[in-house]
């Protein structure tokens, strides 16, 4: 799996981990297609993977994926922006089409940051 993750996204999912109480935790990934671009991400803060989960370590942050979520992000790269008109995560697919919309623009997913939750 090659993924790409942008040094402000690495920034504010270590910032996530540190407000989480537990910064040994990792980010657990999921994608599954569908959703505007063509593919719909959630983010949680886990302990540890899940049953099945793939862990890579990306300059020492633990990423827990299952393995259709890797697929789905291979070749990809993970952003984080924080402007006055949105503030999320954006995943960069240079395989897929996206709708153009003004919003996720082509080939980017934005992806709602209050769907993250704190792992159990």
């Amino acid at each position: 799996m090659c993924m790409t993750i942008t040094p402000s996204a690495l920034k504010f999912m270590r910032r996530l981990l540190r407000m989480s109480g537990n910064p040994s935790s990792g980010i657990r990934l999921l994608a599954t297609p569908g959703g505007c671009s063509g593919t719909s991400v959630e983010f949680s803060v886990e302990t540890a993977g899940f049953a099945g989960d793939v862990t890579i370590k990306y300059e020492g942050l633990a990423i827990h994926m299952p393995p259709a979520t890797q697929e789905l992000l291979d070749r990809c790269t993970l952003d984080f922006s924080d402007t006055l008109h949105s503030s999320g995560f954006t995943v960069l697919d240079p395989k897929g089409g996206g709708c153009g919309c003004a919003t996720a623009g082509e080939g980017a997913a934005v992806v709602d940051i209050s769907r993250l939750r704190r792992g159990s």
